[in-house]
């Protein structure tokens, strides 16, 4: 517990670090979904799951790079033939870099990374309970379809979970809709 408020905590004095840049500006929200691709250990373990995402995000007007809050769920089946599940709960804090393109396009990549604080938990009727909440570090890739303000998104990240035992990775590759912004 005392991990999960350190990291609370340092997410928080982030937040208010960049304040000021993001007074500014007009916020943007995303919401998205999709599937969530197990790598590595974890892969062994579970199915491939899906993957819900709320997001806010911040971009000063002189600068390529922003702020980006979102809050994630995930679910992934396990291997067993038992009714376990393993839920994942995360948020994280990502700086966003949109790349220049010309103004009539409507096309626009971006790439995204950050830390995270993920909440793992067994669900199911032999699930054996229990949660543990770690650190973790995302990076990825993504594209935005603008068209007034608002537009589509499709995103792909690879997610590491810093956890004592086997790793936890996998790669959420979401499509959702972004409502505001400049």
């Amino acid at each position: 517990m005392r991990v999960l408020t350190r990291g609370v905590a340092a997410l928080a004095v982030a937040v208010c670090l960049t304040a000021p840049a993001v007074q500014a500006q007009s916020a943007e929200f995303s919401l998205g979904g999709g599937l969530g691709i197990p790598t590595g250990n974890f892969d062994d373990a579970v199915k491939m799951g899906w993957q819900g995402m709320a997001a806010v995000s911040f971009k000063p007007a002189k600068l390529p790079v922003g702020l980006q809050l979102d809050g994630n769920y995930g679910q992934f089946s396990d291997e067993s033939p038992l009714d376990i599940k393993d839920q994942l709960i995360y948020g994280t804090a990502n700086a966003i870099y949109r790349f220049e393109s010309s103004e009539g396009t409507r096309f626009h990549p971006y790439v995204i990374g950050g830390l995270g604080v993920y909440n793992m938990k067994e669900t199911g009727s032999d699930a054996l309970g229990g949660s543990s909440t770690k650190f973790g570090i995302n990076a990825g890739a993504g594209f935005d379809f603008k068209a007034g303000s608002a537009g589509l998104f499709i995103e792909g990240r690879f997610h590491d979970v810093f956890t004592d035992g086997p790793n936890v990775k996998f790669i959420p590759i979401n499509l959702g809709v972004r409502f505001g912004g400049a």
